[in-house]
C-alpha cells in the first residue's frame, strides 16, 4: 500500500471513526473531538478546516471545552489543512510539544517479526501489580511521575482486557523493559506504546523482542497494521523493522482553563 493510501486509511480508522476507552466521541462539523469521562484532558483527533473558517472553528472548540472545564490536546499532523493550523493554534495560546514521527507498518505472513522466536523473558502482564512494576520502570527511565498513566492502564485493563496487551521484561522482581499495545476495535490498527528500557539493559535486543511480541499478538487477533508515535531515538530502530514514516504530528495543548 502506498503512502497516500496508508495516510487515508490511518485518518479514516484512527482519527475519524475511532473510539477511545474513557472518552465520548463527538463530531462537530469536520472536527472530531473526544471528551474525557474521567479526570483526564480531552483531545481532538481529527480536523479538516477551510482556511477562512479555521479561526472560528478553533474559538468554538476552545469555548466548548472551557464550558466543560476541561483542557484538551489538538493533535496536528503536518499534512492537515490548513497548512498553518499549528501556527494558528499557537496564536490562540496553545503550547506546541515536540514533533513525533507517525510510523506505520503493514504486517504480512512473511514478515520477520511474525517468525521471530520470543525469549522466555518477555512476559504478558495481566494484573494491577504488573502495571505497578511498569509504572515504576517508566518513572525510573523518565524521572517524572506516571501515576495517571498507571490509573489509565488499570482502568482500561479492567474494562476491556481483550484490547489492551501489556508486556514486561524482568530482572529478578524488577521490570527492566516494558511496552503495551491497544487493539482498536472496528479497525485494522494496533497502536504500540511505551518501549522504555533501563539504561543498563539497552542494546540487548529487549526493545526488538517487545515489538515482535506485539506484532505477533496483533496478527493473531486479525490486526494488519501497527502504528507508533515515535521519538527521534525510536524512529531509526522502527524503520529497520519495516515501519514507514508517514509524517509528523504535533501535540498542541490548550491554554489553562479560565475560572
Amino acid at each position: 500500500m502506498n503512502r497516500e493510501a496508508l495516510i487515508q486509511q490511518f485518518n479514516q480508522q484512527q482519527r475519524i471513526e475511532i473510539d477511545f476507552p474513557g472518552f465520548r466521541r463527538e463530531m462537530d462539523g469536520t472536527v472530531i473531538r473526544h471528551v474525557s469521562l474521567t479526570e483526564e484532558d480531552g483531545f481532538i483527533s481529527y480536523s479538516r478546516l477551510e482556511d477562512e473558517m479555521a479561526d472560528e472553528a478553533i474559538r468554538t472548540q476552545l469555548d466548548y471545552f472551557q464550558q466543560l472545564g476541561q483542557r484538551f490536546e489538538w493533535k496536528v499532523y503536518d499534512y492537515d489543512q490548513p497548512a498553518d493550523l499549528k501556527e494558528r493554534l499557537q496564536s490562540f495560546g496553545f503550547s506546541v510539544g515536540e514533533p513525533e514521527a507517525l510510523m506505520v507498518m503493514e504486517l504480512a505472513k512473511e514478515h520477520p517479526l511474525l517468525a521471530a522466536s520470543l525469549p522466555d523473558y518477555v512476559h504478558r502482564i495481566d494484573s494491577e501489580a504488573g502495571i505497578d512494576d511498569i509504572i515504576a520502570l517508566e518513572e525510573a527511565v523518565w524521572g517524572e511521575p506516571h501515576g495517571s498513566l498507571g490509573e489509565r492502564l488499570k482502568r482500561d485493563l479492567k474494562n476491556d482486557p481483550d484490547h489492551l496487551y501489556l508486556y514486561a521484561v524482568y530482572e529478578g522482581k524488577k521490570a527492566v523493559s516494558a511496552a503495551w499495545m491497544y487493539l482498536h476495535k472496528g479497525t485494522s490498527f494496533a497502536s504500540l506504546w511505551g518501549g522504555s528500557t533501563l539504561p543498563d539493559y539497552r542494546q540487548k535486543g529487549l526493545y526488538t523482542s517487545l515489538i515482535a511480541a506485539r506484532a505477533q499478538d496483533a496478527w493473531n487477533r486479525g490486526y494488519r497494521f501497527l502504528t507508533v508515535d515515535a521519538s527521534p531515538m525510536s524512529r531509526p530502530i522502527l524503520e529497520k523493522k519495516g515501519f514507514t514514516c508517514l509524517g509528523y504530528s504535533y501535540p498542541c495543548v490548550s491554554p489553562p482553563i479560565e475560572l
